[in-house]
């Protein structure tokens, strides 16, 4: 039978390879389109309307359409939307993170994988070595260094560079330091990665990791991308542990493109160019300030009650989930179902009104009331009882 998104999909299939320009949204036979968004709400090219528990892959903290944010970035857009000189939108957000997390310097970029790829370029200058350990099934965006070295486009040489460990794994961990501490740059590690199931990592391993980066002078990158939502600190906050380095994205934006590293004035001296910095990064659109607008808005919106409140709604989730004999993981308003079939289960979720990623993951946002988090339980385990 024929659909708008399926007419929509034909026609990108003439411009766009395969009719995809991100693989992440990609559902076979092809994704449904979104038209439009308002609060926990999507409604598709077809006319179907779905709680959206994906919101763009966590960046959604606050659903679609927020009339403060949109205040917020119209307000930034009559007057310029970027420009070839700084802004004080930017020492604005820069202010509001350094005040939530305790990080003192920022910098700002249009990416969770810009973020990253810039965090191992301030490791790599502020160490003088090559090196980078992370951990196998971690997503941290789509840079040479921190996809699987046997993709396709990926150079042999970047294998090399980069060692893989099994996370949580403190034998691997300490040994591959021992074997390669005079080369290794930074460790790199999400303290709960979505990619892997989204199982948090434990406080010792978390505790290991600073301590041994420590010991040898290794660079310390705690990738809060997506973690961030978890906690005023990020989640790293609630492991008590400090990173050298700090990335973070999706939710600083107020929906909008963002990236962020957060660090020392030991580790980012090199991005300093009053100070012979050695490292020259700009950006055409980092720090533009619409972005920069709706940022602010979105974190003020998110303090320590509603932060809680969320937490708290998703924390109430899972145990509905789990009672329910559904494999879930997670904490706070992040959840992953784990499933035999992901893109099966998907197309059901779908249909029975809960849009959620592509890999199983879950995010709640703010509009949702505690009678709008009952009904998504209500529909998921309806949906994944008929699989």
């Amino acid at each position: 039978m024929s659909s708008r998104s399926g007419d929509l999909h034909e026609r990108a299939g003439r411009v766009l390879p395969g009719g995809n320009t991100r693989s992440t949204v990609f559902v076979p036979p092809h994704p449904p389109y979104a038209v439009s968004g308002r609060g926990c709400i999507v409604r598709d090219a077809d006319g179907n309307e779905v709680y959206d528990c994906n919101n763009n892959y966590t960046s959604l903290l606050h659903g679609h359409a927020h009339p403060d944010i949109i205040r917020a970035a119209s307000a930034a857009l009559t007057s310029g939307t970027a420009f070839g000189l700084p802004t004080e939108a930017e020492i604005e957000l820069a202010e509001i993170l350094s005040e939530r997390t305790g990080v003192p310097l920022w910098r700002f970029c249009n990416s969770g994988t810009e973020a990253v790829t810039m965090a191992i370029r301030a490791a790599r200058a502020a160490t003088g070595r090559d090196r980078i350990i992370r951990f196998h099934g971690s997503y941290h965006g789509t840079g040479n260094e921190v996809v699987d070295p046997t993709t396709a486009g990926v150079p042999r040489s970047v294998a090399s560079d980069v060692l893989v460990l099994p996370q949580g794994d403190a034998t691997a961990l300490r040994n591959a330091i021992v074997e390669h501490r005079d080369d290794v740059a930074a460790i790199l590690i999400d303290l709960m990665p979505n990619r892997a199931g989204l199982r948090p990592v434990t406080t010792e391993f978390a505790s290991l990791v600073r301590h041994l980066a420590t010991d040898h002078e290794i660079v310390l990158i705690v990738d809060e991308v997506i973690t961030f939502r978890l906690g005023i600190g990020g989640l790293r906050s609630r492991y008590g542990i400090d990173a050298d380095l700090t990335t973070v994205g999706k939710i600083i934006g107020g929906g909008f493109p963002v990236g962020a590293v957060g660090g020392t004035p030991e580790v980012l001296r090199s991005f300093n160019p009053t100070a012979n910095g050695r490292v020259s990064w700009g950006g055409t659109f980092s720090a533009n300030p619409v972005s920069m607008r709706a940022g602010q808005t979105a974190l003020r919106l998110f303090a320590h009650d509603e932060m809680t409140r969320l937490n708290k709604l998703g924390d109430l989730f899972r145990e509905e989930l789990a009672s329910a004999g559904l494999r879930v993981n997670g904490a706070g308003s992040l959840s992953r179902l784990i499933l035999d079939d992901y893109q099966a289960g998907w197309w059901k979720l779908y249909e029975a009104g809960v849009l959620v990623g592509t890999n199983g993951l879950l995010a709640l946002s703010t509009p949702m009331q505690e009678e709008d988090v009952a009904t998504i339980a209500n529909r998921v385990i309806g949906a994944m009882s008929s699989a």
